[in-house]
C-alpha cells in the first residue's frame, strides 16, 4: 500500500486535506455507500441523481450529478485499492468532455487516505494525479478543487447531522 506520504505534490498533483468532526468508520462509509454519496457528493447547487458503487478492487462506481444549469455531469472510476477505513485508490474514467469530469479528472488516479484525529475527528486528504500538468491546469479551471472544497463542506453538514 502507498502512503499519502509518497505522493508528494508535483506538477501533475492536486492535493486537498481536511479534518471533519466524525469517526473516520463514519467518514469512509460516507464515501462508499451511495444512499450517503448522492447526500453530499458535487458543489453547492448540484444535485446526485443516480449513484452506483461495487467497493471492491476492479469494481466501479458512477454518480450522476445535475448541475444548476440543467445539465447532467457524470463521475465514473475503477477501484485500485479498497483498504476499510483507511483508502480508497480509484482511477477515474470520467466524461472525456469536461476536464474536471464531475469530480474525476479523465485518466487521473485519485487515493484518498482517512486518519483519526483526535477523539471522533478524520482528517481526509484527496491526492490526485493526473497524466499532465496541462491536465492539472484544465481540472483546475474546471472547477476540481472548488468542487471538492463543497463536496466535504457537505460531506461536514451530512456527518454533523449523524452524529448529534
Amino acid at each position: 500500500m502507498t502512503s499519502i506520504a509518497d505522493l508528494a505534490p508535483g506538477e501533475r498533483v492536486i492535493l486537498i486535506s481536511r479534518v471533519v468532526d466524525a469517526p473516520r468508520d463514519l467518514v469512509f462509509e460516507a464515501f462508499t455507500n451511495p444512499k450517503h454519496l448522492t447526500r453530499f457528493w458535487g458543489p453547492k447547487g448540484f444535485d446526485c441523481t443516480d449513484c452506483k458503487v461495487d467497493l471492491r478492487v476492479g469494481g466501479t462506481f458512477s454518480i450522476m450529478m445535475r448541475g444548476p444549469d440543467g445539465n447532467s455531469y457524470p463521475a465514473m472510476g475503477v477501484y485500485e485499492d479498497v483498504t476499510p477505513p483507511e483508502q480508497i485508490v480509484y482511477s477515474g474514467t470520467a466524461n472525456e468532455g469536461h476536464p474536471c469530469g464531475g469530480g474525476i479528472p479523465p485518466r487521473s488516479t485519485v487515493t484518498m487516505r482517512f486518519t483519526e484525529e483526535g477523539a471522533k475527528k478524520t482528517k481526509i486528504v484527496v491526492h490526485s494525479l493526473l497524466q499532465t500538468a496541462a491536465d492539472k491546469e484544465a481540472a483546475i479551471a474546471g472547477g476540481f478543487s472548488i468542487g471538492w472544497s463543497d463536496s466535504i463542506d457537505r460531506l461536514a453538514d451530512f456527518l454533523a447531522s449523524r452524529t448529534s
